[in-house]
C-alpha cells in the first residue's frame, strides 16, 4: 500500500486499500466491495455519507454535507459542500463540488450580475497560499472534470458567533473593544486589496465569512465561489460588502428600525430616509445619530455605504486611507464607561 498520495499525483489506491485506510472511521464497515467509491461527482445529491471522494489519486471519506447559519438560520444545508476525512493523513477537510447558480443583486441603483464560479476559487486558493488572513486549499479534477476544491478546516468562531459573545453596553465595547477589532478588520482589508492588486475579486463579502482563526487569531476570509459583472467599477460589489461588515462591528451588531422603534424612539425621530444602510434599509449607517461618541472621521466612513453617500468608495485604498486614521481617532473618554 502506498503511503503517501498527493491530488495531481499518479499514486492509484485499489478498493481493499481504501476500505482498510476508511474502516475506522465507518460506524459499519462492511466489505470492501460493498464501499462506494465516487469519481465523477456532477450529481452531488447523490454524494452521501460513507462514500469516498476519489479526487488525482487521493481518497477522501465523506462524513456529512454541510450546513451553512448565516442571520440565525443554522439548518441550510449545502449539499454540494462535504465535510471529508483526508483518508491518507487524517485530516479533516472541506470539499466543494461544483454547483452552479447566478442571480442579479442591486446596490443604490446599481446592477451587479453574479454567478458561482469554481475556476475563480481555484484561482484564488493559488494565489492566496500562505497568506495568513485567507482560507487555503488546492483544486483537482474528478474524471468528468469537475473542477473540486478541497479546503483546510479552519479552527474558530466565525465573526458572528465572536460577536454573539460580547456582553458590554455599547461604549464600553466601542471604547475598549472595538479598536482590537477594527484594527483586525483592517487587516482584512488589506487582503482584499491583495486580491483586487492581481485582478480578483471576493466575491461574496460578508461577516460571515470572516472566520477567527483560532491557533493565530487571525482573521481570514473564506468562499471565494461567487464572481460578479458590473460595468463600472469591477470591484464595486466587494467594497459595499466591506462597508456592511464595518457599519456591523461599529454598531456591535445591527442597529435595527424596528428594534430603535421600540426601545429608542427618540433615536430614531432624529433619522432620516438618507441614514439607512444603502443595501439593508432597514438597518441604519449613520451610527452616530445612535452613538454621538462615534468620531465624526469614522462616521464619515460608515456615510459612504448610507443611502445618503454622495459618492461611493471606488477602491480599497480610498477605503483604508480614511479608515486608519479614524481608529486612532477612537480615544477611551475620560471616565471610564461602566462594564
Amino acid at each position: 500500500m502506498p503511503d503517501h498520495a498527493t491530488p495531481g499525483s499518479d499514486c492509484k489506491w485499489s478498493r481493499t486499500d481504501i476500505h482498510a485506510l476508511a474502516v475506522r472511521w465507518l460506524a459499519a464497515p462492511g466489505r470492501p466491495q460493498d464501499l462506494r467509491i465516487v469519481t465523477d461527482t456532477s450529481d452531488f445529491f447523490r454524494v452521501d455519507a460513507g462514500d469516498v471522494i476519489q479526487l488525482a489519486g487521493r481518497p477522501y471519506l465523506v462524513r456529512n454535507s454541510a450546513r451553512e447559519g448565516r442571520f440565525g438560520l443554522d439548518d441550510e444545508v449545502k449539499h454540494w459542500v462535504k465535510r471529508c476525512i483526508d483518508l491518507v493523513s487524517g485530516e479533516m477537510k472541506i470539499i466543494k463540488l461544483v454547483f452552479y447558480e447566478q442571480f442579479t443583486a442591486t446596490i443604490g441603483g446599481i446592477a451587479f450580475d453574479c454567478f458561482r464560479s469554481p475556476r475563480k476559487e481555484a484561482r484564488i486558493l493559488e494565489l492566496v497560499k500562505g497568506h495568513p488572513n485567507f482560507m487555503h486549499g488546492l483544486s483537482a479534477s474528478d474524471e468528468a472534470g469537475n473542477l473540486v476544491r478541497v479546503l483546510d478546516v479552519i479552527s474558530g468562531n466565525s465573526l458572528p458567533d465572536h460577536m454573539a459573545d460580547v456582553d458590554q453596553p455599547h461604549e464600553a465595547y466601542f471604547f475598549y473593544r472595538l479598536p482590537r477589532l477594527l484594527e483586525n478588520f483592517i487587516r482584512c482589508v488589506e487582503a482584499i486589496r491583495f486580491l483586487h492588486a492581481h485582478g480578483e475579486k471576493h466575491g461574496d463579502i460578508r461577516r460571515d465569512h470572516i472566520l477567527i482563526d483560532a491557533d493565530s487569531g487571525h482573521f481570514r476570509w473564506i468562499d471565494f465561489d461567487y464572481n460578479y459583472r458590473h460595468r463600472e467599477n469591477i470591484y464595486g460589489y466587494d467594497l459595499f460588502g466591506l462597508g456592511n461588515v464595518l457599519i456591523y462591528l461599529v454598531g456591535r451588531g445591527d442597529v435595527l428600525l424596528p428594534d430603535l422603534e421600540r426601545r429608542s424612539p427618540e433615536v430614531l425621530s432624529r433619522l432620516t430616509e438618507a441614514d439607512v444602510n444603502i443595501v439593508f434599509n432597514n438597518r441604519v449607517a449613520n451610527l452616530k445619530k445612535a452613538f454621538p461618541y462615534i468620531p465624526d472621521s469614522l462616521n464619515q466612513i460608515l456615510l459612504h455605504f448610507s443611502r445618503g453617500a454622495n459618492w461611493f468608495y471606488e477602491n480599497t485604498d480610498q477605503l483604508l486611507e480614511g479608515l486608519v486614521p479614524a481608529v486612532n481617532d477612537i480615544q477611551q473618554p475620560p471616565q471610564a464607561p461602566r462594564l
